[in-house]
């Protein structure tokens, strides 16, 4: 999946300005920059939900603005920051949603429905979930049925839009482990967000480096993720360097100072 040259504004000024984007299979591919960069605006675009001002984008080699809603989501699933929790329901039903695309005729068959739901609730770790009510979960559990139904949508191409928020360190690391799975493994196109750059290195194999909705790095996270060009983007002090334990990425930004903030005597009654 590639966006070539792509811009997108909501009617004023542009939020993204000819981003090009290519996200390869077998591959996890970061965005990542400061708020407001255009990573979600981006990843929006990419998923037909944002109208495009510029470029294209195109799947396998085909303009995916022609493809049906049904057909574009049999091959690209997008994980959201938002999204309506249903009231009513099970565990297990809201990750069949994401098996809509794949059901069949009048009558919405899916023969492979069943498996793909077991295999997506295995994968997210809640299978033991399955039939509990979706109202009396966590927002961490409520986040990892939302990326089990990503799963059952079973793409080639999967959209992360900041999967670990709200997530716990150990989840966290294991949502990370499974997008290396999913794309060493089943050869899926991964393209995620993430605000942690020490994550978005360990994890991509890219890292697209964004600021004021342009694309000012693109490469390994070696090259991308630079001292200089993290400092300029997010204007701070970001040190950037090899752990010499691990050999990964460490991200370091100065201590905050304390700072001694002064009593404030209360005002007199009826001053």
């Amino acid at each position: 999946m590639t966006a070539a040259d792509v811009s997108i504004g909501y009617g004023g000024d542009p939020v993204v300005t000819g981003a090009t984007v290519d996200l390869a299979a077998g591959r996890v591919t970061a965005l990542v920059g400061p708020n407001g960069s255009g990573k979600s605006t981006l990843l929006r675009g990419m998923a037909r939900l944002q109208r495009l001002s510029a470029g294209d984008v195109t799947l396998g080699g085909a303009d995916a603005s022609r493809l049906s809603a049904r057909d574009f989501a049999r091959q690209v699933t997008l994980l959201a920051q938002q999204r309506p929790t249903p009231a009513g329901i099970t565990v297990r039903d809201a990750v069949e949603f994401g098996r809509h695309p794949h059901r069949q005729g009048w009558r919405g068959t899916d023969p492979d429905g069943h498996d793909a739901v077991d295999r997506a609730l295995e994968l997210a770790g809640i299978a033991d979930l399955a039939g509990d009510d979706i109202d009396a979960l966590s927002g961490g559990q409520v986040q990892r049925v939302w990326f089990a139904s990503a799963l059952a949508q079973d793409t080639g191409v999967l959209l992360l839009d900041e999967p670990t928020n709200h997530l716990d360190l150990r989840y966290q690391v294991e949502v990370l482990e499974l997008m290396r799975a999913l794309a060493d493994v089943h050869d899926v196109a991964v393209g995620v967000v993430l605000h942690d750059l020490e994550q978005a290195a360990a994890v991509a194999d890219r890292v697209l480096v964004l600021s004021a909705g342009r694309v000012v790095a693109d490469g390994p996270p070696e090259q991308a993720l630079t001292s200089a060009l993290l400092s300029e983007v997010y204007e701070i002090d970001v040190d950037v360097h090899a752990d010499p334990r691990t050999g990964h990425l460490a991200v370091r930004t100065p201590r905050l100072a304390l700072r001694r903030v002064a009593a404030v005597e209360p005002a007199p009654v009826g001053a």
